[in-house]
């Protein structure tokens, strides 16, 4: 039962974790569940940058916190339970993104690593995102994990490769797959090729990766329609344009007719033009974004595909013989560590 006296903490109240802001997102989704108006939406690439950093996903913990409604203690509890105890360098380096404060000697020695590597994306890769608003790294992660990541991905849904009957008896959420806390797609996450291509189109290695899902999607068939999601964007169109990247890292070879990778390239820099000849009201999600030029994106198992979270995106039917099976990855600067940029525009050039 919610405690109806219950105040939202502040961002450096902490508990047992010692991590800021967390006090405050339990709080926070708290009172939004018993129906008070807080009207903080700013406040969610925070609570994301939280959720990442603790390994934990977004759905995930939003929907055992509205499910259970736990005190503050067991949420700390279940946080551990599910991801692991976070070690001192992990919630120190938090916490200093949070209060903007130094990082410590071991995370710089850390980021310099990265910042010492060679590009693993040529100029004309550059070239090539800046015009259309995505890039293919290929050869992002190692055969061997990779191969690893695709057989656990196979195990958790509870299919075989070579019985496609069982690609539709799965425990997916359309084409979406709850697996999130494994040592095999953490190690995933922590690809050093991974981390230098954000850390191109970015202008800074100082990144933190998300902590998101994997996808299964089957070849459709009659009783199995395409579930989407169609074209859409992941943006809050009520807050100011800012640059973000998205990423997707397939697991298989996946050619553009198996539900590979749909964006309208180039959108981004036509976007905000766009939005303002939009007659007033419109939804621009309700819009046919199929008309403004969707193309798919396919790939080889181990291309990690980046995009513009300015450019629409999404599946599209699996008219192919295979499931597409991918691992969700992306990386973004800390709170006061974000280059500055727009729609149209990455720090990189």
């Amino acid at each position: 039962m919610i405690d109806h006296c219950l105040q939202l903490a502040k961002t450096k109240e902490v508990g047992s974790l010692g991590v800021y802001h967390l006090k405050r997102l339990w709080s926070k989704t708290m009172l939004i569940r018993s129906g008070e108006p807080l009207g903080l939406s700013e406040e969610g690439d925070l609570d994301r940058l939280v959720l990442d950093s603790l390994g934990l996903g977004l759905h995930q913990s939003v929907q055992y916190l509205y499910r259970e409604a736990p005190s503050f203690e067991r949420f700390e509890e279940w946080i551990v339970m599910t991801a692991g105890q976070p070690s001192e360098e992990r919630v120190s380096r938090l916490n200093a993104d949070i209060d903007g404060s130094g990082h410590s000697a071991e995370t710089l020695r850390e980021l310099a690593e990265i910042e010492a590597m060679d590009p693993v994306l040529s100029r004309e890769q550059l070239s090539f995102w800046e015009e259309n608003g995505y890039v293919v790294l290929n050869d992002a992660v190692s055969e061997e994990s990779r191969l690893e990541v695709e057989r656990i991905l196979w195990n958790h849904v509870g299919s075989e490769s070579e019985s496609p009957e069982t690609w539709y008896q799965t425990k997916a959420q359309g084409i979406m797959v709850e697996l999130i806390q494994h040592p095999a797609l953490a190690a995933l996450r922590r690809s050093p090729r991974i981390h230098k291509a954000f850390a191109q189109l970015w202008g800074t290695a100082d990144l933190w990766v998300s902590s998101d899902r994997c996808g299964f999607h089957p070849p459709q068939r009659e009783d199995w329609p395409f579930p989407g999601p169609d074209l859409h964007w992941d943006l809050d169109f009520s807050l100011p344009p800012t640059f973000a990247t998205q990423g997707i890292l397939y697991l298989t070879d996946t050619p553009p007719e198996q539900g590979a990778l749909t964006v309208v390239p180039g959108f981004h820099r036509r976007l905000s033009d766009w939005l303002a000849a939009l007659p007033a009201a419109s939804d621009p999600q309700g819009e046919d974004l199929h008309a403004l030029g969707s193309m798919p994106i396919g790939g080889k198992a181990g291309d990690l595909v980046i995009w513009n979270h300015a450019l629409p995106h999404g599946s599209r039917p699996n008219l192919g013989v295979r499931p597409r099976m991918v691992q969700y990855i992306n990386m973004y600067p800390g709170r006061h560590r974000v280059p500055s940029g727009c729609y149209g525009k990455s720090p990189v050039m």
